[in-house]
């Protein structure tokens, strides 16, 4: 399939409906820079509501358990070890240890259509030998560095850790490099190159200055509290984004890490999706495969529970996770909290489960708006996070029908 490139609009309010038309990507994005009448509790009929305590049932066995004494373990990100394979009914085994580019050789005799493979010395200019002022960052996979390449340019430098320098860290290296190598999109991270040196692995991309979108919600370092017109753009960007990479590449890719704390965020408060270590080949529909069956890999809070149960990946498990990403933007709290009341843990658990009850005045963020508009909004919105959070990927709508409705939401607001 040829890969058609996606655009959307440059202002800074809604976006268009995701259609091919409206999303060729340009290279050179340039952005342009209510009442208060309280919001009634909604509890009009709605037949997706139905479903909702099902889905609320479905979340046990994508959490650690709720009284865990370590609250680390809620926010990091972690994997399996299954072999990888692709199936249909009968599982057709593929390679363990195929990257993220099947037809693709080691990185070094990768082509690169848009990064370059950069030098030590390139590196060091660029960073200041790495130095502590510039980090701006710190992950599963390494260090983050602020630094400035030779024409100018302002980048982001991912470092690994040498120290807990694994198969495991390389298979992410390799699958991050080949996966920005092959996407370009204006609400991804810009790929700028990358460094295999002995014992380094480096990443070069865009630096988005703004923090990320859980910084924001958390109003991290006096950030202002985003309202709610603009998290419903942020969520239409990451839609576009996520729809991009299941539809319109060369070959369908399946993020697998989609997150709050990896959405990182334009001084325009424009999304753009980034980190892309656990991103992976779709299955071959081509050739009748419905899944690929692979090592559980995401963070705790957002994985599928049918994915963690089966081992089957499909672009419906970033949809899940979009689903959780829509109740975070909605509540503002983070998907597992586990300093509060037991039944409130779980976000998004409590969150349908209120739906259900009709109080979604309890489910708005406290800093936001209470509005009748503000109302039917946060209705739709969790509607639609109602549908990506269905128990069975089958009932779960494709990103591209999510970025139309949040459109579709956002221009009534």
């Amino acid at each position: 399939m040829t890969r058609s490139r996606l655009n959307q609009s440059s202002g800074s309010g809604s976006s268009g409906p995701p259609n091919p038309d409206h999303l060729t990507h340009s290279p050179r994005p340039r952005y342009s820079s209510s009442s208060s009448d309280p919001m009634p509790t909604t509890s009009r009929a709605n037949p997706l509501k139905a479903v909702a305590r099902t889905v609320a049932g479905a979340f046990a066995p994508c959490f650690p358990h709720p009284d865990s004494k370590d609250p680390t373990q809620f926010d990091d990100s972690f994997s399996s070890k299954a072999k990888a394979t692709s199936g249909t009914g009968s599982e057709r085994t593929r390679n363990p240890d195929q990257n993220i580019c099947k037809n693709l050789n080691k990185l070094t005799h990768v082509e690169q259509p848009v990064g370059v493979k950069f030098t030590l010395e390139e590196i060091n200019k660029a960073t200041k030998n790495f130095s502590l002022n510039l980090k701006v960052g710190q992950g599963g996979f390494g260090t983050v560095y602020k630094g400035r390449l030779a024409n100018g340019t302002v980048v982001a430098v991912k470092r690994a850790k040498k120290f807990v320098y694994d198969k495991y860290l390389e298979n992410e290296f390799q699958s991050e490099v080949q996966t920005l190598a092959k996407v370009e999109h204006l609400n991804l991270v810009k790929f700028y190159g990358f460094l295999e040196h002995g014992e380094e692995r480096i990443v070069v991309v865009e630096y988005v200055s703004n923090g990320t979108l859980r910084e924001h919600l958390d109003c991290n370092n006096g950030r202002d509290v985003l309202h709610l017109a603009k998290r419903l753009d942020i969520a239409i960007d990451v839609a576009h984004s996520i729809a991009y990479l299941h539809t319109y590449t060369d070959h369908p890719i399946i993020h697998r890490d989609i997150k709050s704390s990896n959405i990182l965020l334009t001084e325009h408060l424009r999304a753009k999706v980034a980190d892309f270590g656990f991103a992976r080949l779709a299955a071959d529909s081509e050739s009748g495969a419905t899944h690929v069956s692979t090592q559980v890999k995401g963070t705790a809070g957002y994985l599928d529970p049918e994915y963690l149960k089966t081992y089957h990946l499909t672009e419906k498990s970033d949809v899940y996770s979009f689903g959780v990403l829509l109740v975070e933007l909605v509540t503002g709290r983070r998907p597992i909290e586990p300093t509060r009341e037991l039944e409130e843990r779980i976000t998004a658990r409590w969150a349908m489960r209120k739906f259900t009850e009709g109080d979604t005045i309890m489910i708005l963020d406290p800093r936001l708006e209470r509005s009748t508009a503000h109302g039917a909004s946060v209705e739709r919105i969790l509607e639609l996070a109602l549908q990506c959070l269905a128990p069975h990927r089958h009932n779960r709508p494709e990103m591209r029908k999510c970025a139309e409705i949040l459109w579709s939401i956002r221009k009534d607001l």
